[in-house]
């Protein structure tokens, strides 16, 4: 085996969940690790107008060393599955590359595509990266990404993950990566301050907007929430099942903001925002935590905001913070939650030694002795009630978060779909600076659609507005 190597990949290139986390220096590290656990775009994909791939396996090596590209919050659970099965030749590469929104990946393997050679055998990535990694860079290659459900990883492995979490995986009929973990959107509140106060915990969005405009009244200064970041639409929109990236063809995306489960969430936000119960300043915005960090009675976010928003950048006391299910609208049965978060392995198509690459990124993705201890949540569900009861991941709560994270796991909307450019770009680009000019989202929403129209095309979507 061979010692980790670094490959610098020029300046560092963030997703947009890290670069929502450009906060005080000392949340940095540890929120990075949260999210780029979770650079994910999307929770769903579509067939690619490709058509069907065939997947021709390269003359397999028994016992060839493996090549794996890793980011650094993941090299320690590459260097373990090394330690623990000394007998797999391994070469592990650190790289920046694999952050939503980057080219590098792709652009190394168009490369290795042109000269025959040089690809790594298992890499990490976003899932935005499974949307070209599926699909060949050229004629007459094949794609990068080994189809895994085709004799490589069991069906009743595959069955063991969070229902919908390996949709952003599937292209062509076959689903193309494991995925390592999931940021599943729960209400996170300070329990300290609800029971002081004599407030109950909301269960609809209509009781939450209530409660925001009550806080606003009786303890001005107090918030609720937060539009401000650049994955606040995620945790917003995609809850409210508004379809602004709906894969509806392989090659056709729907954005219709003007979609009543779009408009209502933005009603719903403005009012709060008017009542200064929501604010458009970014919880991870520069200055925010020291100015306003402990005046966070309520936040509707992914299930890291515990560890990396709540305890390391607000500096939150223990026993403070609890998480409650997501919320549902008055007279829906049943909640539907969005995902900011979620990294991916993909095992190449081209490896000599299929067996190795495929029992590593299994054992990364499943193994209770690596997700036990992960940084965030794990999208296999029997690794996830491991990680659960890791006193790491639950002692500094106020009440057993299990409850709202697993039910939140399994209700993360797959109408939101994974695309080959960020759903970040125009939130940031357009809805924000129109929120710090003081325009409502109400009036933002075309813009907004505009330019996620505007990005598709550039992509080559066709796109359909209604």
């Amino acid at each position: 085996m061979r010692s980790s190597t670094s490959m610098r990949t020029g300046a560092p290139r963030p997703g947009r969940h890290r670069t929502a986390l450009r906060t005080a220096a000392a949340a940095l590290s540890l929120s990075t690790a949260a999210l780029l656990a979770g650079c994910a775009s999307a929770d769903t994909t579509a067939q690619s107008s490709s058509g069907q791939a065939t997947f021709k396996p390269a003359t397999q090596k028994d016992g060839s060393q493996i090549t794996v590209w890793t980011d650094s919050t993941r090299l320690p659970s590459v260097q373990k599955y090394q330690k623990a099965h000394p007998d797999v030749k391994m070469d592990i590469v650190t790289y920046d590359g694999g952050a939503d929104g980057s080219t590098y990946l792709q652009s190394k393997v168009q490369l290795f595509d042109r000269t025959g050679s040089g690809w790594p055998d298992v890499v990490f990535g976003s899932p935005t990266d499974v949307t070209w990694a599926s699909e060949p860079t050229k004629p007459g290659v094949q794609p990068f990404a080994a189809p895994l459900d085709d004799k490589l990883v069991p069906q009743n492995t595959l069955d063991g993950f969070a229902k919908g979490s390996l949709t952003p995986c599937q292209f062509n009929g076959h689903t193309y990566c494991l995925r390592n973990d999931i940021a599943q959107v729960v209400l996170w509140y300070n329990k300290s301050l609800m029971d002081k106060w004599g407030y109950q915990v909301p269960t609809t969005w209509e009781q939450y907007e209530a409660l925001g405009k009550k806080v606003a009244k009786e303890h001005p200064g107090y918030l609720v929430g937060s539009v401000g970041d650049t994955n606040s639409h995620e945790s917003y929109f995609w809850s409210g099942q508004c379809p602004a990236f709906d894969l509806v063809k392989p090659d056709t995306l729907r954005t219709d903001l003007q979609d009543p489960d779009c408009t209502r969430t933005a009603k719903l936000l403005d009012g709060l925002i008017d009542a200064k119960a929501v604010t458009t300043k970014g919880f991870f915005s520069q200055g925010f935590a020291k100015e306003s960090g402990n005046k966070v009675l309520m936040a509707y976010g992914p299930s890291w905001y515990g560890q990396y928003l709540f305890k390391a950048a607000f500096n939150a006391p223990a026993k403070q913070i609890a998480a409650a299910p997501p919320l549902t609208w008055e007279g829906e049965t049943k909640a539907a939650t969005g995902n900011v978060g979620g990294g991916v392995w993909m095992v190449s198509s081209h490896s000599a030694n299929l067996k190795a690459s495929t029992d590593l990124v299994t054992w990364l993705t499943t193994s209770d002795e690596n997700q036990a201890s992960a940084p965030t949540y794990p999208a296999y569900t029997e690794a996830a009630q491991a990680w659960l009861k890791n006193p790491a991941n639950s002692d500094y709560f106020a009440n057993d978060v299990s409850e709202a994270f697993q039910q939140a796991a399994d209700e993360v909307w797959t109408g939101w779909s994974n695309t080959k450019f960020s759903d970040a770009t125009a939130w940031s680009s357009v809805v924000l600076p129109a929120l710090t000019a003081g325009k409502s989202l109400t009036d933002t929403l075309p813009a907004w659609q505009k330019e996620i129209s505007n990005e598709a095309k550039a992509h080559g979507y066709k796109v359909e507005n209604q």
